[in-house]
């Protein structure tokens, strides 16, 4: 008897299932069933090819807005070297600004397609609130300190400069950060509102340090003689050279390290060079002439 009250339940728990099952079966059949697929298809499918048309459109504005920008500034440019730089600077930055104009119009554009109210999102105070405090106020102090950086002009494309540990060539300059191309070939990426103290090797003339060593024993006036004949043959072939090589004498460079020092003056990227010839020269001259050299260290150069 037990046996057959328990079958029986069983098979009503069971009935009960099923009929559950089954309305619910039913309900989603019938919301499936009532959807306008075609309709829903044809939105797909018109929101699909508005969204690639609207990206090829963009796309050639884009190509076309640049080459437009590019070919603005291919006109001759003046041999003044920081005009040129300058040149260079504004066709950077022109760049930047037109690509994330682009990008701005283009994502409204997209948006809007898709049905989000992108006016009402920018208008309201509260989700310009939460932009600002999701980090828009270090977007802002990176345009701002941009737009001194260019009015003061600090540096510009092309540029050597040594900003706080790194130190390279501006590559270019943006809205947000600041391209630098390190002297090993690495480019850094830096925030404009972490640029701080600038030196600019660029806007002077270049010294560049060559020191003799030589020892105590030595015939210093023979050795100068040697130097001050070396360059006199070896200056008239640096056009970079703005002033000197100079003689300045000898020099204690400490530990009873005497040397010779000549200080020359370049234009700006031309010491490095000028500094390795007449080292070069200078000890192979002395060292013709049979007088002893000692180690010389390479002293490269400061800005004037």
């Amino acid at each position: 008897m037990h046996f057959f009250y328990l079958a029986k339940d069983n098979g009503s728990l069971s009935s009960s299932v099923s009929k559950q099952m089954s309305q619910q079966t039913n309900i989603i059949t019938h919301y499936f069933t009532n959807i306008d697929w075609d309709s829903v298809i044809s939105k797909i499918v018109t929101t699909f090819l508005s969204i690639i048309l609207l990206s090829i459109l963009f796309f050639m504005i884009n190509w076309i807005g640049k080459k437009l920008i590019s070919r603005s500034f291919k006109h001759p440019k003046r041999s003044d070297h920081l005009s040129a730089n300058r040149l260079q600077t504004i066709y950077t930055l022109s760049l930047n600004i037109f690509h994330y104009s682009i990008l701005f119009f283009y994502f409204y554009a997209v948006l809007s397609i898709l049905g989000i109210p992108v006016g009402t999102l920018i208008a309201g105070a509260g989700i310009v609130s939460v932009a600002l405090g999701l980090g828009a106020q270090g977007f802002v102090t990176d345009v701002v300190t941009g737009f001194f950086i260019l009015l003061e002009q600090q540096f510009d494309v092309g540029d050597e400069v040594k900003i706080g540990t790194i130190s390279g060539t501006i590559h270019a300059i943006g809205l947000r950060t600041t391209q630098i191309v390190d002297y090993d070939g690495t480019l850094h990426y830096i925030p404009n509102r972490n640029i701080t103290i600038v030196s600019n090797l660029s806007r002077n003339d270049m010294r560049a340090l060559v020191d003799v060593y030589f020892d105590p024993n030595e015939d210093i006036q023979g050795m100068s003689a040697v130097i001050k004949q070396v360059n006199q043959q070896l200056a008239p072939n640096y056009p970079e050279i703005t002033q000197g090589p100079t003689l300045l004498g000898t020099i204690d460079n400490g530990h009873g390290n005497l040397a010779l020092r000549v200080i020359i003056y370049t234009k700006n990227g031309a010491q490095y060079t000028v500094q390795r010839d007449f080292l070069a020269a200078y000890l192979e001259k002395l060292t013709q002439a049979g007088y002893k050299i000692a180690n010389s260290p390479l002293n490269l150069t400061t800005s004037s």
